[in-house]
C-alpha cells in the first residue's frame, strides 16, 4: 500500500497549523512576506540536502515557474482573506473551492482516472466543505469571502502546475524552492503597494514567521511527495482534510465553531477515508 495517504494527511495538519499562525498576526498581509521568506530559506536548504536530480527536463522547470505565479497569488489572497474573515471559514472555502476546480481539470486535461469510489469520496468531501463554509460565513465579511474564492483558484492553479512539474521528472524540494522564489517578489510588491512593511519585525515576530515558514515548507514537501505517488485530484482531496484540523484549531483559538461546521468536518473525514481505502 502506498504511503501517499499518510504523507498527505500529515501535510494537511501542518498546513492548517501555519495558516493558523498567520491568522493570529496583527497584520497578516505584512506577516505573510516574512513567512514566505522563511519558507523559501527552508526550501532552498531542503533542495540542497535532499537527494534528487532537480530539473532533468525543461518542462519541469517551466511548470515550477508557473506554479510560482499561482503561489504568489495564493499568499496575497490568503493573507487578505484572513484579514477580513474567520480562519475556519477562509480555510474551508479556499480548500474546498480548489477541489471543485481541480477534480474536473485533472480528469479532463490530465487524463486522470475517476472511479466511482473516488468520485463518491470527492463528493462527500465537497459537501462537507460547503457545509463548513456556509456555517462560518456569519463571521466573515463579503470581501473576505471573495478573497477566499480567489485563493481557491490560486490553489487549484499551483496544484495542477506542481503535478505537471513532478510528472516531468522534477524533484519536490527544488520545485518548491523555485516556485517560492517566483512568488516572493509578487508578495513583496503587494506589501509595498499597501504602504506597509516599512519597519522590520521584532525578534518575537521573526521567530513566529520563521516557525510558520518552516511548517509551510515541511507541509509542502510532504504534499509534493504524496502528489508524485498519487494524482492531482486525490492529492488535493486528501489534503483538504486540513479543514478538519482547521476547525479544531479555530476552536482552540476561541473562534465559534457551530454544529454545522462539525457536521461538515465529519463528512470531510468520511470522504477522505473512502478515497484512501486500499
Amino acid at each position: 500500500m502506498s504511503a501517499a495517504p499518510a504523507e498527505l494527511l500529515a501535510s494537511a495538519f501542518l498546513h492548517a497549523s501555519w495558516n493558523a499562525l498567520l491568522k493570529r498576526e496583527r497584520e497578516p498581509q505584512v506577516a505573510v512576506l516574512g513567512v514566505l521568506f522563511a519558507a523559501l530559506v527552508a526550501a532552498v536548504g531542503a533542495a540542497a540536502l535532499l537527494p534528487g536530480d532537480g530539473f532533468p527536463s525543461r518542462a519541469g522547470l517551466l511548470w515550477a515557474l508557473a506554479a510560482g505565479v499561482f503561489e504568489g497569488l495564493y499568499f496575497v489572497t490568503l493573507a487578505a482573506a484572513l484579514d477580513r474573515a474567520s480562519y475556519g471559514a477562509v480555510y474551508a472555502i479556499a480548500r474546498g473551492g480548489a477541489m471543485v476546480l481541480v477534480w474536473p481539470a485533472a480528469a479532463l486535461l490530465l487524463g486522470e482516472t475517476v472511479s466511482r469510489r473516488s468520485a463518491a469520496g470527492a463528493a462527500l468531501v465537497g459537501v462537507g466543505v460547503v457545509v463548513v463554509a456556509v456555517a462560518g460565513r456569519a463571521h466573515s465579511s463579503r470581501g473576505g469571502i471573495l478573497y477566499a474564492v480567489a485563493c481557491a483558484a490560486s490553489i487549484a492553479g499551483y496544484h495542477l502546475c506542481y503535478d505537471r512539474s513532478l510528472s516531468a521528472g522534477a524533484a519536490p524540494a527544488p520545485v518548491f524552492a523555485v516556485a517560492l522564489a517566483v512568488a516572493l517578489p509578487m508578495v513583496w510588491a503587494s506589501v509595498r503597494l499597501r504602504g506597509a512593511g516599512g519597519a522590520g519585525p521584532d525578534r518575537r515576530a521573526a521567530l513566529r514567521w520563521s516557525l510558520a515558514g518552516a511548517l509551510a515548507t515541511a507541509s509542502f514537501l510532504l504534499f509534493l511527495v504524496g502528489l508524485s505517488q498519487s494524482g492531482a485530484g486525490m492529492a488535493l482531496t486528501l489534503r483538504n482534510t486540513a479543514v478538519v484540523f482547521a476547525q479544531a484549531i479555530a476552536f482552540a483559538m476561541g473562534e465559534p465553531v457551530p454544529r454545522r461546521q462539525l457536521l461538515g468536518s465529519v463528512l470531510v473525514v468520511a470522504g477522505a477515508a473512502l478515497l484512501s481505502w486500499p
